[in-house]
C-alpha cells in the first residue's frame, strides 16, 4: 500500500476513536480550572481539602489503570469506552447531586471526592481502552502513530476544556459543569455505537505483574520524561511573574504549539528508526528545553525553552510507549497500556510537590535545571534500551 494511501486508511482508523477521547476528555478538562474556586470559595473549605478533591481523581486513575486494561483486554476495547463513559456520566450526576448539600459542606465535600474518583475511574477505562482499541484495528507497524494520536487527541481536550470551564463556571456557577459532565460523555456513545467493534482475545494473556516486570523500564523513561512537563506546567508562569516578564500564558502556548506540530509531522518516527531511538533523541530536546528555562534572562529564551520542552516530550511518551508494547503478547496490549501510563500518573503525582520543594530552598529557576537533569535520566533509560534490546512478543 502507498504511504499515503496507509495514513488516510490509518487516519479513518483513528479519527472516530480521537473523536471520543476529545469529547470524553473535555469533561475533564472543564472542571481543573474552577473546581479549586468552587470548593474553596463555593464551599468555604481550605487549601487542604481542595487539594483533597481535586487528587482524588489522580489517585483513582492510577488505582484504576490495571482494571481497565484487564477490562479492555478481557471484555474488548469498545465495551471498556462505553464503561468508561457511562461512569464519567455519572460523575457529573454526583457533581449536580452535590450542589443540593451546599448548606452542609462536609456532605457536598464528600460527594464531590466520590463524584472525581469516580471520573478518574472513566479516564483510565477511556484512554487505556481507546488506546488499545487503536492498536487491535491499525497495523501493527502504527503502533507509535495510534499512542501519539490518540494522546494528542486527550490533550487537546485539556487545552479547550479548561478555558470552557472557566467560561461556563462565570456564566451559569458550579452547576454547568455538573451538567455538561453529565451529559458530554452520553452524547459521545452516539459516535461510540456504529464503530467496528474487536473481539477480545480468547488466548491466555499476562497477569498484571507480568505485564509491570515487562513494560516497568520503558514506564519508568517515560516517568522521568513527563517531569519536564510537570515543570513547565507548574512552575513556568510563577517564573515569568518573579521576573516580571509579561503574559506568562505564552509559554503555555508555545509549549502546546511545539507538542501539536511535533505530534502532526513526527508521529511516525518511533514505528520506522525504534522507540528508544527517538525517546532518546527528544529526551535530550526536552532537557535541553528546560536548561534554557533555566538560563533565561529574558522572556524569548523562556519562551523557546518551553517550545523545545513540548516538541520533545510530545514524542518521548510515544517512543517509549512502542517499547512498553513490543514487550507484550497483542493480547495483553490493553493491560501493558495501563501499566505503562500507571508510570506517568505516578510521576505526574509525585513530581510537582518534590519541584516545590526545591523551589521553596533556591531560587525558582532552579527547578528548570533539576527537570532537565531528571529528563536527561530518560535519555539513559532509551540508551539501555538501545544497548538491551528485546524481540517483539509475536504470541497471539
Amino acid at each position: 500500500m502507498p504511504k499515503s494511501a496507509a495514513a488516510q486508511s490509518l487516519a479513518t482508523i483513528l479519527w472516530p476513536i480521537m473523536a471520543v477521547v476529545f469529547v470524553a476528555f473535555l469533561v475533564v478538562g472543564v472542571a481543573m480550572p474552577v473546581l479549586p474556586l468552587h470548593v474553596h470559595d463555593g464551599l468555604g473549605q481550605g487549601t487542604f481539602v481542595v487539594g483533597l478533591v481535586a487528587g482524588s481523581q489522580f489517585a483513582a486513575s492510577l488505582v484504576s489503570r490495571p482494571w481497565a486494561g484487564n477490562f479492555s483486554d478481557g471484555r474488548g476495547a469498545k465495551r471498556g469506552v462505553v464503561v468508561g463513559l457511562l461512569a464519567a456520566a455519572a460523575s457529573g450526576v454526583l457533581y449536580l447531586l452535590s450542589l443540593g448539600f451546599t448548606e452542609i459542606p462536609l456532605i457536598s465535600v464528600a460527594i464531590l471526592l466520590l463524584g472525581r474518583g469516580l471520573l478518574g475511574g472513566a479516564e483510565s477505562f477511556i484512554i487505556t481502552a481507546a488506546v488499545s482499541w487503536g492498536l487491535a484495528l491499525a497495523d501493527s507497524r502504527s503502533t507509535g502513530k495510534v499512542i501519539a494520536w490518540v494522546g494528542s487527541a486527550m490533550f487537546a481536550a485539556f487545552a479547550i476544556g479548561a478555558p470552557a470551564g472557566a467560561a461556563l463556571y462565570a456564566s451559569h456557577g458550579f452547576v454547568a459543569i455538573g451538567a455538561a459532565t453529565a451529559a458530554a460523555p452520553l452524547l459521545t456513545l452516539l459516535i461510540v455505537a456504529p464503530l467496528r467493534t474487536v473481539a477480545p482475545a480468547v488466548h491466555a494473556r499476562f497477569s498484571f505483574a507480568e505485564v509491570l516486570g515487562a513494560v516497568w523500564v520503558p514506564g519508568l523513561g517515560s516517568a522521568l520524561g513527563s517531569v519536564g512537563f510537570g515543570a513547565v506546567t507548574t512552575f513556568v508562569a510563577l517564573l515569568f511573574a518573579n521576573q516580571g516578564w509579561a503574559n506568562g500564558w505564552l509559554a503555555y502556548t508555545s509549549y502546546a504549539l511545539a507538542f501539536i506540530l511535533a505530534r502532526i509531522f513526527l508521529s511516525h518516527l518511533a514505528d520506522a528508526i525504534g522507540g528508544a531511538k527517538v525517546a532518546l533523541i527528544f529526551a535530550v530536546v526536552e532537557a535541553l528545553g528546560q536548561t534554557l528555562i533555566w538560563l533565561a534572562v529574558r522572556p524569548e529564551m523562556a519562551l523557546a525553552g518551553a517550545a523545545l520542552t513540548g516538541f520533545g516530550f510530545s514524542l518521548v511518551y510515544p517512543g517509549f510507549g512502542v517499547e512498553a508494547v513490543r514487550r507484550v503478547p497483542a493480547q495483553s496490549r490493553g493491560l501493558a497500556m495501563g501499566a505503562y501510563t500507571a508510570f506517568l500518573d505516578l510521576a505526574q503525582g509525585l513530581a510537582s510537590p518534590a519541584l516545590g520543594l526545591i523551589a521553596a530552598d533556591a531560587r525558582l529557576n532552579t527547578v528548570f535545571l533539576a527537570s532537565a537533569g531528571t529528563v536527561l535520566c530518560a535519555a539513559l533509560v532509551a540508551l539501555w534500551l538501545l544497548s538491551h534490546p528485546t524481540a517483539p512478543e509475536g504470541a497471539e
